[in-house]
C-alpha cells in the first residue's frame, strides 16, 4: 500500500508543477532578466515529498545518496554537506587546524594565502581561526589570484593558500598546485561558484600530507586537500540553502565531520549507534573508562548539518548538473559574441589557459576611455528590469569589518581597487532565453553607443 500512496503521490507532484508553471511570455523591459535563479522542474519536487513522506528530519538515506553522486562527479573518495558554502568554507579552515594533522595543523598566526576581490567568506574563516589571510592582487581579464605574485608573499609563517575560482573561472592551479608542493602549503578551493569547471594540469604533483595529483584534466574541487561548494538558489545547483566540503585524504574527512557534528569524536552518522563497536570499551582525555563515545568532544565543534529534505532537492539537482553547466556555458557564448562589439569600451573576462570554466556570471570591466560611470550603466540596466551584480565585495580590505583585523598585503592592490571600481558582472543561468540575452545586449549597446557616441553599428 505504501508504494501505491507513494507512486500516487509523485503523479499527483509531477502534475501539480506542470500546471502550476506555465510558460511565460518574455515582455522586454517589463519581464526581469535575473541575473541568476533556481532552475527546477517535477523530479525536484517528487524527490523532496518522497523526502518528506519518509519524515527522517535529519540527515539520512537522501544525504548518503547526494554525497555518493557528489564525490563521484568530482572524482573523490569523500564528500559531506554542510548548511551552506560559507559554512563549508569555514569547515575546509578549521580541519586543517585539527590535532590529527600533528605538526602539520595550522596555529593561530600562522598566514594563508588569499585575495581581497571576492566574496567575505572566502577570507572569514581564516580571521575566525585567528589565522593571517595574507592578500595577493588579481589578474584582469580572470579575475583569480595573479598567478605571477604568488610567490614572494609566500613567508615563514605562510602554511596555506585559499583562493576562489572567481565566477566560475578556475584560478591557475599549475602555478598554485607547484608553489603548495615546493614550499608544503595546504590548498583550499572554494568552489562556491565553480561547480562542473575543469582544469588541466600538465604535471603530476606531491603535496603536503600525502596528497597526491596526476597530470590531466580533473574536476574542479579534486586539485586542493579540501574544496568547498554552495548550493545556495543561486549557484550550479541548488538545495535552498546547502553546501559541501570534498577531500580524497581519510584524516582531513575525520576532522571536517568532527567539526561539522559538534566536534564529537563519535562517526556514526545519525539514528546508528555502536558502528565500530567499541562504544563503551575507550578511554578519553579525563573521561572515566567506557563513557559513552557518542558523547566525547575532541574539538570544539558546530552544528553545520542539512536535512535529508535539502538532499533530496540535490539529489535531483545532481542529476542535471550537465545539463545546467552545458546551458551556462552558451549563454556565456551568446553574450560574449554579442558584447565583442563593445571591446573598446568594455574588458571581457578570459579563461584561465588550460581551463574549462563553469560560468557562475559574466563579469564586465569599465574602461577608463567610456565616458561614463559603470553606476550610471547599472542604474540604466536597472531601469530597464536587467538585473547586475558588483564582483560581490569589491576591495574587502576597504569594508567597514577589515578595520583593525590582523591581516598583510603583498604587494599592490591596483587590479583588486579595479575590480571594486570598474567591474559588474551579468547573468548566464539556465533560467535565461535568448530573447532574454537579446535585449540584455541590445540594452547595453544601445547605451554605450548613446553615451560614448559610438558609430551607429552597434
Amino acid at each position: 500500500m505504501d508504494l501505491v500512496l507513494r507512486e500516487f503521490n509523485r503523479f499527483s507532484v509531477a502534475m501539480h508543477v506542470t500546471h502550476s508553471q506555465p510558460p511565460r511570455e518574455f515582455v522586454p523591459g517589463q519581464s526581469p532578466v535575473q541575473v541568476s535563479g533556481r532552475v527546477y522542474g517535477s523530479a525536484e519536487v517528487e524527490s523532496l515529498s518522497a523526502a518528506t513522506l519518509d519524515f527522517w528530519l535529519t540527515t539520512g538515506r537522501f544525504d548518503d545518496e547526494f554525497c555518493e553522486l557528489f564525490q563521484e562527479f568530482l572524482g573523490l573518495k569523500h564528500a559531506l554537506t554542510a548548511n551552506s558554502g560559507s559554512s563549508a568554507n569555514l569547515l575546509a579552515v578549521t580541519a586543517l587546524t585539527s590535532h590529527l594533522l600533528g605538526d602539520k595543523r595550522l596555529i593561530p598566526g600562522d598566514e594563508v594565502i588569499t585575495v581581497a576581490a571576492g566574496f567575505p567568506t572566502t577570507i572569514n574563516p581564516i580571521l575566525q581561526n585567528n589565522l593571517v589571510p595574507v592578500f595577493v592582487d588579481v589578474d584582469i581579464p580572470t579575475y583569480n589570484i595573479d598567478p605571477q605574485r604568488i610567490e614572494a608573499a609566500i613567508g615563514e609563517r605562510t602554511k596555506a593558500i585559499f583562493v576562489a575560482h572567481t565566477l566560475g573561472n578556475p584560478f591557475n592551479l599549475d602555478t598554485v598546485t607547484r608553489l603548495a608542493e615546493k614550499h608544503g602549503l595546504w590548498v583550499i578551493e572554494d568552489c562556491c561558484d565553480a561547480l562542473g569547471a575543469e582544469y588541466d594540469l600538465p604535471e603530476d604533483r606531491s603535496l603536503v600530507g600525502g596528497h597526491t595529483l596526476t597530470a590531466g584534466r580533473a574536476k574542479c574541487g579534486s586539485f586542493g586537500h579540501i574544496s568547498a561548494f554552495s548550493f545556495y538558489p543561486a549557484h550550479h545547483i541548488t538545495m535552498g540553502e546547502g553546501g559541501a566540503v570534498a577531500t580524497n585524504d581519510n584524516t582531513l574527512r575525520r576532522a571536517l565531520l568532527s567539526y561539522r557534528d559538534w566536534g564529537r569524536d563519535c562517526w556514526c552518522p545519525p539514528g546508528h549507534d555502536d558502528t565500530c563497536k567499541r562504544r563503551f570499551t575507550l578511554q578519553f582525555g579525563e573521561l572515566p573508562m567506557g563513557y559513552d563515545h557518542k558523547y566525547v568532544y575532541s574539538h570544539v565543534g558546530y552544528n553545520l548539518k542539512i536535512t535529508d529534505m535539502q538532499a533530496a532537492v540535490g539529489v535531483a539537482q545532481m542529476r542535471r548538473l550537465p545539463e545546467f553547466v552545458d546551458a551556462r556555458a552558451k549563454n556565456y557564448a551568446y553574450l560574449r559574441e554579442r558584447l565583442t562589439q563593445a571591446g573598446d569600451v568594455l574588458t571581457l573576462p578570459e579563461a584561465t589557459p588550460g581551463s574549462t570554466p563553469s560560468w557562475f556570471g559574466m563579469p564586465l570591466k569599465l574602461n577608463p576611455n567610456a565616458g561614463f560611470s559603470r553606476e550610471e550603466l547599472l542604474v540604466h540596466l536597472n531601469d530597464k528590469k536587467i538585473g547586475t551584480r558588483l564582483l560581490f565585495g569589491g576591495n574587502l580590505l576597504r569594508q567597514p569589518y577589515m578595520k583593525g583585523q590582523n591581516y598583510r598585503v603583498a604587494g599592490t592592490m591596483e587590479n583588486t581597487d579595479a575590480v571594486m571600481r570598474d567591474v559588474f558582472w551579468i547573468g548566464v543561468y539556465p533560467g535565461l532565453t535568448e530573447a532574454h540575452l537579446d535585449y540584455t545586449c541590445q540594452t547595453m549597446l544601445d547605451f554605450i553607443r548613446t553615451r560614448s557616441k559610438r558609430p551607429a553599428v552597434l
